[in-house]
């Protein structure tokens, strides 16, 4: 493999990525606080469904991106009324918006667009232009780093960029804040945190509303920055690689960079098989598709430290009299 093909692998992986770090950090942000979240999956989709049709019908792919956070904080607010204020099963409410996402997305574009449950493609206006970085073109003649600075940092859309500058940004507010830390101890210890004074409810509701803000603008990449439209299912299982990748990550937003390049090297290697043909390796398309899953059960099976979530994780909090 020559390093040209080398860089079109890390271009593609850093694009894949993308949408399963914002997704990561999103159930980072809600698990943190306590509240489960296997709905991001529906969140992703409900977003990538707004973000299509908004920014067909208005041209504008950031009234697009604004119509996605708003499709996905309102199924955001759902979850977070179901499992906080009336203090239900989280799981249940996850899986319930997933089905209700991949139902009314494909009916609402059929309603608006009559095109089997998608947008028609995105031009112009309505795409998510890519950024070409300050000195790509004058450094792509330097050995080596040059070429990489030009061909997989550069040349991403706006998106891109935001998604790995939350990394630090979520690090910082986790463990540098007053905020940080009050969400960490709801998600370990509810009781104590209610003793304090703070109100347990309304941190989770903040973790689960800030989580609706980044599933909105992971789907929002995924239909204007990373494909020309929505498609019916266009998420494929996105969200559950996200919560694989959060486990693997062991609820760090660093590790979850890591996890979420790492899944997208694989998802990247998936879409090139050539490659590991010229290296003598034939390994089957779903068998690559597959390694989030069992990187994530080798975790979870301790055999490279233990994965432990919060403590007080799933479990609705009902205050004591």
């Amino acid at each position: 493999m020559d390093y040209a093909t080398f860089l079109q692998i890390l271009d593609t992986t850093l694009r894949l990525a993308t949408p399963l770090l914002f997704a990561c950090l999103a159930g980072l942000y809600s698990e943190r606080a306590g509240i489960f979240d296997i709905g991001l999956e529906g969140k992703m989709l409900m977003a990538a469904m707004c973000a299509g049709s908004v920014a067909f019908l208005t041209g504008s792919v950031w009234l697009g991106v604004l119509a996605a956070i708003g499709g996905s904080l309102v199924f955001a607010l759902v979850h977070g009324l179901a499992s906080i204020t009336f203090r239900g099963n989280q799981l249940i409410s996850g899986v319930a918006l997933n089905f209700v996402a991949s139902g009314i997305t494909i009916l609402v574009t059929l309603a608006l667009f009559n095109q089997g449950g998608r947008t028609p493609p995105l031009e112009g206006g309505a795409r998510m232009q890519e950024i070409t970085l300050p000195l790509a073109d004058t450094l792509r003649g330097v050995p080596l780093l040059g070429p990489f600075y030009a061909d997989v940092i550069s040349g991403h859309p706006l998106l891109v960029y935001v998604g790995l500058l939350l990394v630090p940004a979520t690090w910082w507010l986790l463990y540098r804040t007053r905020f940080g830390l009050r969400l960490r101890a709801v998600g370990e210890n509810p009781a104590s945190v209610d003793t304090a004074g703070v109100s347990v409810a309304r941190m989770r509701f903040a973790a689960v509303l800030i989580a609706g803000v980044l599933c909105g603008l992971a789907g929002a990449y995924m239909a204007t920055g990373l494909q020309a439209g929505f498609g019916r299912e266009m998420t494929a299982g996105r969200g559950y690689i996200a919560l694989a990748a959060l486990i693997f990550a062991k609820w760090r937003p660093w590790h979850a960079l890591w996890a979420c390049l790492l899944f997208g090297f694989f998802q990247s290697l998936a879409l090139r098989p050539d490659v590991l043909e010229n290296l003598g390796m034939k390994i089957p398309v779903p068998a690559l598709d597959a390694l989030p899953y069992v990187l994530t059960v080798i975790v979870l099976a301790g055999l490279v430290g233990k994965a432990i979530p919060p403590r007080a994780g799933g479990e609705p909090y009902v205050k004591e009299r």
